[in-house]
């Protein structure tokens, strides 16, 4: 396994969601990693962002890893979840919410809604 492959691995494993992202949760370094960062920040999910514009392996690896072309990248438990469009339509479908209930993940229904309800 590659060093960025061990890596993946081991932030997935030790953290229940996980984003990798051009730059971090405080501060996005493209609009795809601002929108899936300002969901989970706003319905208050406790996830680990990793910065893959600090490792250029990193960046690559997370591509190669989870066989899908493009960034932002969210897990959850350990399983690939997709990218900003999945991320966006499962928020708004209610999916995502099915997904954290379903795996103990805590977030703020009430903010979902309001996103749903701004969107809707």
């Amino acid at each position: 396994m590659s060093d960025a492959a061990s890596q993946i691995k081991e932030q997935i494993t030790e953290n229940d969601v996980v984003l990798f992202m051009k730059g971090t949760k405080e501060m996005p370094q493209c609009g795809f990693s601002s929108r899936v960062a300002g969901v989970l920040n706003y319905i208050g999910v406790n996830y680990s962002d990793v910065n893959v514009l600090a490792d250029e392996n990193l960046r690559q690896g997370i591509k190669d890893f989870s066989d899908w072309p493009t960034i932002p990248q969210l897990y959850v438990k350990g399983e690939f979840v997709g990218g900003c469009d999945i991320i966006t339509e499962m928020t708004l479908s209610g999916e995502l919410d099915t997904l954290f209930d379903e795996n103990g993940v805590a977030f703020d229904k009430e903010a979902a809604d309001k996103i749903r309800e701004a969107n809707g």
